[in-house]
């Protein structure tokens, strides 16, 4: 069944991956998610952000990541904003978190995110294959009605 996912990725650390973004989100939709992004996947937001005053941006997105089932990050492109995102999701709200990385911008995926376990990080080079593991991933987290909390796996 549907999730509510809160979708994470660098706006101010850069907007190389944007058209990345919209695809991730756009497939999440189509599968019938609940996606909030906010500005993450927009095409016209630039790396200087929203239009909107930092703290609105602030209570806005931390009220997104409390409705969420789980938290989806794609951490390519490093991002102190996506980071705090995730400490948030994980450690505030004991929210799952599944990191999506492929080498583009980084010889590794940072440590502070390939080293917590409770992190579900998905490597990868090809975006089909990546869309196929974070589907079977997220059906973990399915709002199946025998009992699902979504603050663990099915």
């Amino acid at each position: 069944m549907a999730l509510t996912i809160y979708f994470a990725g660098a706006i101010s650390g850069g907007r190389g991956d944007v058209a990345q973004y919209r695809e991730i989100v756009s497939a999440l939709e189509r599968d019938g998610h609940r996606v909030l992004a906010g500005a993450v996947a927009a095409e016209h937001v630039g790396s200087d952000g929203e239009r909107l005053e930092s703290q609105a941006i602030f209570e806005r997105d931390m009220g997104w990541i409390e409705q969420a089932d789980v938290l989806v990050a794609e951490v390519s492109m490093p991002s102190t904003g996506v980071g705090y995102e995730i400490a948030t999701a994980r450690y505030r709200h004991d929210i799952p978190v599944i990191c999506l990385y492929r080498p583009a911008y980084t010889k590794r995926c940072t440590a502070m995110v390939g080293g917590d376990a409770g992190i579900e990080l998905i490597q990868y080079d090809d975006p089909a294959e990546m869309l196929s593991r974070l589907r079977a991933a997220l059906q973990k987290y399915s709002t199946d009605p025998v009992g699902y909390s979504r603050r663990t796996p099915a």
